[in-house]
């Protein structure tokens, strides 16, 4: 007897979301593959082939092997960067690094019949700021006035205009002090007279700072859409106070969810999480959206209902299921 298809999870080891995800398919007794890209080779072992019937082979870790040709899904979603064995000289390692990403991200990027959740190429796509900020005004949401720039004039012409003004990274990327310690840039209002010659080192995101009275996450699913108000934010930036704030599951405005089933089919997303401001008149407000958003943090019921409609596309291969 054949033995069911796997779901194959490319991620870290420390990742609440997909452990929330993982534990509800294993209640459905639906095999997963849990693999984390970034411990190939030391950890990870690969024999694929192609040749006219197309791919085939296995890809193993330390406890699991996944067929590479029956792969249910995939649920791309935080894995480590690909790294190269110790001992090697920096050119080496460089080279040992890009063949890994190519080799091994190139076969987990092509599996047949699997269903991505997501992508990994959608996702790369998807994380380009400017690229969401076009998009989202083709799909027809409300987009602050923002300035990409490394003009320190035109910065500061642009909070003359549209003051008060914030700051935005362009990405989420590793930052450390010097002892190491992972720092946060976060999104904050910025002062006038901080926008100086420094602006002109890289490119910066800068936007009118919405007068929100509360905030929104917009969790898409295929085709299940959530949201959640979240309320109690002090500043421009709910990611820092946690603790503060509360949590309410409401229906999601016909208009929201139409514009955000148009942002998914642009991007080729199967999920998105999605953030709003929203004005003392009800408008929401475009911010971003994280093609690979996290959610394990919301309380219950909430997160229920996200890892029930997450575990719903890897385990049905993206088929449409009522619940």
């Amino acid at each position: 007897m054949t033995p069911p298809a796997p779901v194959l999870v490319a991620t870290r080891t420390d990742d609440a979301t997909a452990d929330v995800v993982i534990a509800e398919l294993n209640r459905r007794r639906v095999p997963v593959v849990r693999l984390n890209p970034g411990d190939f080779p030391q950890s990870i072992g690969v024999a694929a082939r192609l040749d006219g019937s197309g791919l085939g082979g296995h890809v193993r870790t330390t406890t699991r092997t996944a067929e590479l040709d029956r792969v249910r899904s995939v649920y791309w979603r935080r894995p480590r960067p690909y790294a190269a064995p110790s001992g090697l000289e920096e050119q080496d390692a460089r080279w040992s690094v890009e063949e890994a990403r190519f080799g091994l991200g190139g076969l987990l990027a092509s599996l047949p019949g699997a269903h991505y959740v997501n992508h990994p190429w959608r996702n790369r796509d998807a994380e380009y700021k400017p690229a969401q900020l076009a998009v989202a005004a083709r799909c027809g949401f409300e987009v602050p006035p923002t300035l990409l720039t490394n003009n320190p004039a035109a910065a500061r012409d642009f909070a003359r205009e549209h003051g008060p003004v914030v700051y935005k990274p362009l990405r989420s990327t590793d930052y450390h002090d010097a002892q190491g310690r992972a720092l946060t840039v976060w999104v904050d209002e910025v002062d006038p007279a901080d926008l100086t010659a420094g602006i002109a080192q890289t490119m910066h995101q800068f936007q009118h700072r919405v007068p929100s009275v509360a905030d929104l996450r917009v969790t898409a699913v295929g085709k299940k859409v959530f949201t959640v108000r979240i309320d109690g934010a002090p500043g421009p930036d709910w990611r820092r106070h946690y603790d503060s704030l509360t949590y309410t599951l409401i229906n999601t405005p016909p208009e929201l969810a139409k514009g955000v089933r148009a942002y998914l089919d642009t991007f080729g997303l199967v999920f998105g999480a999605f953030d709003f401001g929203l004005d003392a008149a009800d408008r929401a407000w475009w911010y971003e959206c994280n093609p690979n958003g996290q959610f394990a943090w919301f309380p219950e019921p909430i997160t229920s209902h996200l890892v029930c409609a997450v575990a719903d596309q890897l385990q049905y291969a993206g088929e449409h299921r009522d619940r």
